[in-house]
Parts: C-alpha cells; structure tokens; sequence
C-alpha cells in the first residue's frame, strides 16, 4: 500500500481520485492521499458539496487531512462529525474514507508515524474582520469594504478564530510528541515553521503562535520530512521542508 501527499484543494477534488493521483499506478483499497490543509469543509449547503464527498468517499483509498484557514470551523469542531479512533489518533469522520485529522495527534500509516497540526493564519484579512453584531445592515458593510478594495473577511461566515489553535491543542501535541520521544517520521502541517517561512518569504509571512509552535516543534522534533500548503506553491526548502500546492508527492 501507498501513502501520499498534496497541498490544498479549497473543496475543488478534482485530482484526488484514483487515476489522477498517481499515472503509474491505479489507487487500491489501503492507499492514503493526505491534504496539507484547507481542503474544503466550507457551505454544507453547497450544491456541489454532497456530491463531490459522496463520490471522494466511493473511491478505494482514504483520503485525510488538516484544517487549513480556509474551513468551516463551526462545522468541524461542531457535532456534525462524529469524532472516532483512527490509524492511533482521534479524527472526525466526515465520510467513509474521509477524515479530519485532529491537531497534535500522532498517526501510524504504512508502519511510518505523522505528527499532524492543522490551521494557519490567514493572509487576507489586512484590513479586518466584519463581525455580525457590529452592524445593524452587515450586508452592506461587507458591500461597501468589497468596493473599497478591503482585504477582509466575516466571522462565523467565511473567517473562524480557530484558525489558530488553542493552548490545550499546542500542549496536546507536545504531550503526543513526548509519548514518542520526539522521534516521528514525518510532519503534516498547512503552515510552516516561521523560521523555514522567514528562508522563502523574505519577510512577508509574519510570525503567529503557531509558527511560533512549529519552530519549536522542529527544534525538539527527530523527522525525515515535513510537508505543507499554505502558501500555493511547489517547492522544497532546506532538503526537509516540502510546501506542496496541486503536487502530489508519493511518500511511502
């Protein structure tokens, strides 16, 4: 069996199927395909959504992946999910042969162990974030920050502070990481470490809690490789580092 890797979908699965993922292989049952975030739990009233799911959870392999910035936090902390042991973590079940991997677990797929932390900040709220109970007609606020330009988005609608983890996520993780001696295979994260963000962006990436966390992770943590999306490209920094955007990298 077989485990792979990609950057972010944003809910367009197009790629993900068993052709697609691999043209030297056909994809069987056991076969992994994880997404390095913002993969695209957004409208549940979508038109496209139920569908698209319904056909991702018919093909052979599993797909998982982490929450990015880009995903409805309401409904995947909510209790539409049901949240289940898999593969020696917690993930929430969204389809058969579609699950969240939950931050700061510990994964075991094909004998190789994943240390997987969702989330990231967003890059799109320069100028803010509308919040419903501020504006008597929020509609037209949001019209009028669109025709200003704004970079912006709304709370509870298209932007969710849990983008950015918890205290009791990060310590989660580094009690997971602790049980495993700090020693794990590889690293399946949206964002990055701010250090290795600092190489690639000659600044603009500012430095967050979770970055902060990351590069802690890195220091601490023995892995061969750490992969990524976050930031729509294809590169590989520093040998370790593989920031994934519609690559798909075969890992095991």
């Amino acid at each position: 069996m077989a485990v792979y890797v990609t950057g972010d979908c944003h809910g367009d699965w197009w790629r993900l199927n068993r052709y697609e993922i691999d043209r030297d292989r056909v994809l069987t049952e056991g076969d992994i395909v994880i997404v390095c975030g913002d993969f695209g739990i957004w409208n549940e009233y979508a038109e496209n959504e139920e569908h698209d799911l319904n056909c991702l959870s018919n093909e052979p392999f599993i797909t998982v992946f982490v929450d990015g910035n880009h995903e409805n936090f309401d409904r995947l902390y909510g209790d539409e999910f049901e949240i289940v042991d898999f593969c020696g973590g917690k993930a929430h079940k969204i389809r058969e042969h579609v699950y969240h991997l939950m931050r700061g677990c510990v994964f075991e797929f094909e004998g190789k162990k994943f240390f997987c932390f969702g989330g990231a900040s967003s890059h799109d709220i320069a100028d803010g974030v509308i919040t419903l109970s501020e504006y008597q007609d929020w509609k037209e606020e949001a019209q009028k920050w669109y025709e200003e330009g704004k970079q912006f988005r709304i709370k509870g609608l298209t932007w969710w502070p849990e983008e950015l983890p918890s205290s009791e996520e990060m310590e989660f993780g580094r009690q997971n990481l602790a049980e495993n001696n700090y020693d794990v295979d590889y690293i399946i994260t949206h964002c990055c470490p701010q250090q290795i963000a600092s190489v690639f962006s000659r600044g603009f990436c500012k430095p967050d809690i979770l970055t902060a966390y990351f590069d802690e992770v890195m220091q601490k943590t023995k892995f061969t490789r750490w992969f990524f999306g976050h930031y729509h490209d294809n590169r590989v920094i520093l040998g370790k580092f593989i920031m994934l955007y519609d690559n798909v990298e075969r890992i095991v």
